[in-house]
């Protein structure tokens, strides 16, 4: 039955095709039934309502992600690498990503989470890790080729681990007999992170407006750090040596203005809107950088919602 509905989809004008579809997810739970993608509106939105003080994320995940989803046959994957310091957003826009790709969100079987420190801790166990994350790979795109496959903590990666991805990040149509062109692979890293945040200060001292900050301004040196740094998992890694990410996506450090914006979006969550004093309270109780300043929180929001828990 699955297998009529299937080709009836491929050769059915366009409103019976809408039914044949209807009709085989109701019976099915094949990924692109689950796959409802709303760029444009959705996830656009969520980035410029609930992402704080990241002009160049913003712009470059909403295009990318648009971009390629436009394109019913890629020629390779998308390839994000999210570079910044702790509390920045890099977590928060790849989890925005999951939401807005698939109906079931992040607890979709299709999304892919990977931590360094949990599933790949043993540094003499990197062969073993390397052909495990493989068959893990090749499986899961097997079963869908449009599966998201997020990489955190890459900081944390053992060297050498994550280059076994190489084949599937390529041009090649087919790799291990897998289709797997129409798949998205986030890795987040706080790799780069000095580069970034000295060009942030930078514009500060000098007066200038953050949003001046273009990504010609950081990606070279963002790479450079990665592919050099022996704490990146990026590490003299083929997967750079082959120009292999489609972009990497600086996120600047936060002044006490964003934090005090996360400080009220966390608020309002929590139906406290007005409690302007717990914003002053806590925007205050964060650690700023450098001595000399004090212009960008050491931790950007990650502290926010423990601190409100103080001062509420």
């Amino acid at each position: 039955m699955l297998a009529v509905l299937a080709v009836l989809l491929l050769f059915a004008p366009q409103p019976a095709c809408s039914v044949f579809q209807r009709l085989y997810c109701t019976i099915s739970d094949s990924c692109e039934c689950d796959f409802k993608p709303n760029i444009r509106a959705d996830l656009e939105w969520d980035l410029y309502r609930n992402l704080f003080g990241q002009h160049l994320a913003q712009d470059i995940v909403s295009e990318e992600v648009a971009k390629f989803l436009q394109n019913k046959s890629p020629e390779r994957p998308l390839v994000l690498s999210f570079h910044g310091s702790s509390g920045t957003g890099k977590t928060l826009v790849s989890s925005m990503l999951g939401n807005h790709l698939y109906g079931s969100a992040m607890s979709s079987p299709y999304v892919h989470q990977f931590i360094p420190t949990l599933h790949f801790p043993l540094a003499n166990e990197v062969q073993a890790y390397r052909e495990g994350l493989r068959r893990w790979v090749q499986g899961n795109l097997t079963e869908c080729a449009r599966s998201v496959f997020i990489f955190d903590e890459m900081e944390k990666m053992p060297p050498g681990l994550i280059d076994i991805l190489e084949p599937f990040l390529g041009p090649s149509h087919v790799v291990f007999r897998t289709n797997y062109r129409k798949a998205i692979y986030i890795f987040i890293s706080t790799t780069g992170e000095d580069a970034i945040n000295q060009l942030a200060l930078q514009h500060r001292q000098a007066g200038r407006d953050r949003e001046e900050i273009r990504l010609e301004d950081l990606e070279e040196a963002v790479a450079h750090s990665v592919y050099s740094s022996n704490t990146s998992g990026f590490f003299n890694s083929s997967i750079i040596q082959q120009k292999l990410i489609t972009r990497f996506v600086p996120f600047l450090p936060l002044t006490r203005l964003h934090v005090e914006r996360c400080i009220r979006s966390q608020l309002c969550q929590r139906d406290s809107c007005g409690r302007l004093d717990v914003v002053e309270a806590v925007g205050g109780d964060m650690i700023y950088s450098p001595v000399k300043g004090h212009y960008f929180s050491t931790t950007g929001c990650k502290t926010v919602p423990a601190k409100i828990n103080l001062f509420l």
